[in-house]
């Protein structure tokens, strides 16, 4: 283990709930930065749902709002791993209930040849992923953003050239 690193299975939490590494006491637990781009109409609403249900899911997110997954550049998931998110998740309507007729569709077929290209370039495909919440589904936002920061946090932090 390096000196400097606290890996998350040794993490114990003290009273207050926040996590310290017995190992290295003096070094922060390091926690994923995770960058969330969501549809307005399901995905968005869905966190929405969770907030006002006071659902528990990891404050790792920061989420951007979207008309439509079908809208994002595959260079904004690049350049947000490329200025320092641990992970990007993005999420839209269930197939067949895009608010604009086929939009998630066009996202995932993007993001299919996304995950190729970062294969390609050496990156972990697994620090992006793909999802699909629906406005009434607020408990499973929160499940899916407890998934992704799960893997993220297993995959370590991000070493793209010019993060952090």
């Amino acid at each position: 283990m390096n000196e400097q690193t606290c890996h998350s299975d040794e993490i114990k939490e003290n009273k207050t709930g926040q996590g310290t590494c017995p190992s290295v006491p003096s070094v922060p637990v390091w926690e994923p930065k995770i960058v969330a781009f969501l549809c307005n109409w399901c995905s968005y609403a869905g966190a929405d749902l969770a907030g006002t249900s006071r659902i528990q899911y990891p404050p790792n997110i920061r989420i951007i709002r979207l008309p439509c997954s079908g809208r994002i550049n595959p260079l904004y998931i690049i350049k947000a791993l490329a200025e320092g998110a641990d992970g990007v998740m993005v999420s839209g309507c269930h197939p067949g209930d895009c608010h604009y007729l086929s939009g998630n569709l066009y996202a995932r077929r993007r993001f299919t040849m996304l995950k190729k290209l970062l294969a390609t370039a050496g990156i972990e495909p697994d620090r992006v992923q793909f999802t699909w919440v629906s406005a009434s589904e607020g408990s499973r936002f929160a499940s899916v953003v407890d998934e992704v920061t799960s893997k993220v946090r297993k995959l370590g932090p991000n070493k793209i050239v010019g993060s952090r």
